[in-house]
């Protein structure tokens, strides 16, 4: 790959922006790193092959699991993570370092996304992503298939949470094979652990909100898209690019990154929000209204009960056990999606402001700029 072959990509920004009838996360991303995303794709691909072919060498048994993993981490999804790390790296370091060296830290970062999602699949009893059935689902289904003795949910439950240890494992391993410094690579890992510390306690706190929505709030439904989302998603992989390029974390572009991730990221967990509720299990992958039909105590809904008049608020706690789509109604009534539309809209500005003040690469710029737009008005 040419060294500037994804950051020319970036030029393309005005034909790529929402509203063209098209997905405007994958438009963007398809603008500003196709180049990126195949590169990530095949040392994924690469890293994978030996990895399964060692465990399969453990025991024939374990070619259907180590597969299985490995179906988990290639099996689409936007590669937003290694896509905004990368432009945290390519903002300090600018057009002309090559990528190789950094990319198997790029990469690994889709390691530690599918450690997620698979672990959050099994703790949300979620049936379906990306339009198929979620790990613990299909893993099930073989154990149907194959006549095994014992409870087949059970079952498919403990390997998917093998899956996601196992996926943690390669990510460090496969984090390794950057070919930089020690010295910095020591302080990469360092803000790829507190990613990781910030993950798990966000997760808690997610956990902990379905289990207790009583005492849930507005400010802790965000503190969870704080830490769920915003860190690992955008704010951690920006600053983790800017360790790779050595960037200290006192310095101005570190803050900026940080102002925008967390502002980015908080907007993409708010616009994850109504697309479980409002988006099209077509385009999402998922069904529509699981957030509702649990009672999850997300931004969304704790912003419905706030804002209800009296009557809205008996008539969402009369609907709550009723269908979905008229307990979908009534959370729009209450202006609860309008707000919660504001509240992206403020953020993507207080993103951008941030930027328009960073010491950053001017492509890099530019790809943040449309990224910043793009991730938090997709579609699914």
């Amino acid at each position: 790959m040419a060294n500037d072959a994804v950051a020319g990509n970036a030029t393309r920004v005005a034909a790529a922006v929402p509203g063209d009838g098209d997905d405007p996360v994958r438009a963007v991303l398809a603008a500003y790193t196709h180049d990126l995303v195949t590169a990530v794709h095949e040392t994924l691909t690469t890293f994978l092959t030996a990895e399964v072919n060692s465990l399969t060498e453990v025991d024939t048994s374990m070619g259907s699991f180590a597969a299985a993993a490995r179906e988990a981490v290639l099996a689409g999804g936007k590669r937003i993570r290694s896509t905004f790390a990368y432009w945290g790296w390519r903002g300090a370091v600018g057009g002309a370092e090559p990528l190789p060296p950094v990319l198997p830290a790029l990469a690994a970062l889709e390691l530690l996304h599918t450690f997620a999602l698979v672990h959050d699949d099994v703790m949300d009893a979620s049936k379906t992503r990306r339009g198929r059935p979620t790990a613990h689902i299909a893993l099930a289904e073989q154990h149907i298939a194959a006549g095994h003795r014992g409870d087949p949910e059970r079952f498919g439950e403990a390997v998917a949470v093998l899956i996601g240890d196992l996926c943690m494992v390669w990510a460090d391993r496969l984090l390794a094979h950057a070919t930089v410094s020690p010295a910095r690579l020591f302080e990469v890992r360092r803000c790829y652990d507190q990613m990781r510390v910030e993950t798990v306690a966000g997760q808690y706190l997610d956990v902990l909100g379905e289990n207790d929505p009583v005492s849930w709030s507005v400010d802790r439904a965000l503190r969870v898209a704080r830490y769920k989302t915003a860190s690992y998603t955008v704010q951690r992989p920006l600053l983790f690019g800017a360790c790779l390029a050595g960037v200290p974390a006192d310095d101005p572009l570190a803050s900026a990154y940080t102002r925008y991730g967390l502002a980015v990221g908080e907007a993409f967990q708010l616009r994850d929000d109504l697309l479980g509720v409002y988006g099209d299990p077509a385009a999402t992958g998922k069904p529509a209204g699981d957030d509702l039909r649990t009672g999850k105590p997300t931004t969304l809904l704790m912003l419905a009960q706030e804002l209800a008049t009296p009557a809205q608020f008996r008539a969402l706690e009369r609907a709550a056990d009723g269908p979905v789509d008229r307990l979908a109604e009534l959370v729009a009534e209450t202006g609860a999606v309008a707000r919660v539309e504001r509240m992206i809209a403020e953020r993507v500005s207080d993103a951008l402001v941030a930027l328009d003040t960073a010491p950053v690469d001017r492509t890099a710029r530019t790809a943040l700029t449309g990224l910043a737009t793009a991730v938090t008005n997709r579609r699914a």
